[in-house]
């Protein structure tokens, strides 16, 4: 039976190679197999500060699949020369599904620009739900049964995947304030996204000795695959987007490259920076279920990874100390509380230089969200390099409508802004200010207790109090009530972990 995906198939396999121990550095080759019997190379590249030990070859194989992820609906096979235990083909068997779903729809068909050529277009009357299924087969050389690849691992360390960002340079002030050993932890991946992270990188390195980079080719890897897909316009790189042509498993490959790491400095926590997203009902698409494409900076991907742990790295925990607050109490905390490291922050599409400076576009709409956050938290936007016209201009650049942020936490920014030229009809959502408790996408008991108290501690100083759902709103609830829902959640001991192969 014909598919309306079927039109999409462009590869008859794609073929990994086992990566390439070279001093410091990891090769992987990557070869698609067109099916028009083409044959096309790509060498993905990553390299340490370090030489690279053998040891670490099992995880490295994990971090060069997972870009492949993105083309799962695009080939019939993913061919791996090299072997697998069973618990790294089970993850990425899972991811799989995940990924393939959310491309379908966030990609394919809910777009946000114009990348795919017409006659590619998918019909959506003839979508089903099982073609959101991946078409590719993961095929390993062999399956070898599970054996630890790093033990020992120190409960009190924090390695903090870092990217100059409001969020991870958040995280690591709470935890330096709380005198834990943290590592700031970097990926160059050879894209713009880099200039970004300097002014963060350059700081944390001179105050930091624990502050590391990995290099890796992996955004030239991922403009080599759109270059092959033949869906896609040419042309797409002219296209102005904040989205991109084929790619929302990203947070994976930069998880794995930097485990080795993790291995060999004993570092038994892995801290992304995710905020709250206020996913209270599980979002589906024509019976498709998705994650708007960031399932890999939601709670249930942490989940799914701490099952991947107890297999393979026993004594990692992976999660976020800001799982349960809005961006706009971030910016708060950030700005207030820590205004030396909030000066470093760099969330802007279209960094440039200036006077030997990297500087925020203040046009961009990252920028006009972070200056949203700023003013209406009557912070001084220029703290981050924004000057006074983006300052002065922004009520007449911004529009409401077209900020990519949480309905409730931009009305609530604009509430707080109280310009009524932008916004003349905004009413107060009150539960953006608190710290919110779910069981499924916000629950602190994934905060090891270690730390739980400490960091909540100074969080609550800047929220107006905690909330929970009851039916479909955010309800108000004290601080006894809070201990209680986070001692019955108990998250890893229920069915909470994503079942990826049903879904």
């Amino acid at each position: 039976m014909t598919s309306e995906m079927d039109k999409f198939l462009c590869f008859s396999s794609i073929d990994l190679s086992e990566p390439k121990l070279i001093g410091r550095s990891v090769r992987a080759d990557v070869t698609l197999n067109k099916i028009t019997g083409e044959k096309n190379k790509f060498s993905i590249m990553v390299r340490y500060d370090k030489s690279i030990n053998e040891k670490h070859l099992p995880l490295l194989r994990m971090a060069f699949c997972m870009p492949l992820l993105n083309y799962s609906l695009f080939s019939e096979k993913l061919l791996l020369d090299f072997p697998l235990s069973k618990s790294d083909l089970s993850l990425l068997n899972d991811l799989n599904v995940v990924f393939s779903g959310d491309i379908i729809v966030n990609n394919l068909l809910r777009r946000r620009a114009d990348f795919i050529l017409p006659e590619f277009i998918p019909d959506e009357k003839k979508i089903k739900s099982q073609d959101a299924k991946p078409r590719a087969s993961i095929e390993p050389k062999e399956v070898i049964n599970d054996f630890p690849i790093g033990v020992g691992m120190n409960p009190n360390s924090c390695g903090v995947l870092s990217s100059g960002g409001k969020e991870s340079l958040l995280t690591y002030a709470l935890l330096k304030e709380l005198g834990v050993d943290v590592h700031p932890l970097y990926v160059n991946e050879s894209g713009g996204h880099w200039r970004t992270a300097i002014p963060a990188f350059n700081y944390q390195r001179r105050t930091n000795p624990n502050t590391c980079r990995v290099w890796a080719n992996i955004d030239r890897f991922y403009n080599f695959m759109v270059d092959n897909l033949k869906f896609i316009r040419k042309d797409y790189r002219l296209v102005r987007a904040d989205t991109y042509p084929a790619r929302l498993c990203v947070f994976p490959f930069y998880i794995f490259i930097l485990l080795p790491i993790f291995v060999d400095r004993k570092i038994g926590n892995l801290l992304m920076g995710n905020e709250f997203d206020d996913l209270r009902q599980r979002p589906s698409y024509l019976g498709i279920t998705h994650y708007y494409g960031i399932y890999d900076q939601e709670q249930m991907f942490d989940i799914r990874m701490h099952k991947w742990y107890k297999q393979r790295i026993p004594g990692i925990d992976q999660w976020s100390a800001l799982r349960g607050i809005s961006g706009l109490i971030e910016e708060r905390i950030l700005t207030r509380r820590y205004p030396d490291f909030a000066k470093y922050q760099r969330s802007c599409h279209s960094c440039h230089i200036e006077n030997g400076e990297i500087v925020p576009c203040g046009t961009c709409s990252k920028c006009l969200g972070v200056l949203l956050f700023l003013l209406a938290n009557k912070s001084d936007p220029r703290i981050m390099g924004y000057k006074e016209e983006d300052i002065k201009a922004f009520p007449k650049r911004v529009d409401p409508n077209s900020l990519r942020l949480d309905d409730d936490e931009k009305n609530l920014s604009f509430f707080l802004l109280n310009d009524k030229k932008i916004a003349p009809d905004i009413k107060c959502i009150d539960h953006v200010e608190k710290i919110h408790i779910h069981p499924e996408i916000c629950d602190i008991s994934l905060i090891p207790p270690q730390f739980r108290e400490g960091l909540m501690k100074i969080i609550e100083q800047y929220a107006t109090g905690y909330c929970k759902i009851q039916g479909e709103k955010w309800i108000n609830i004290d601080k006894d009530e809070v201990e209680s829902q986070v001692n019955s959640f108990n998250i890893r001991n229920t069915s909470l972990e994503p079942s990826c192969s049903k879904m």
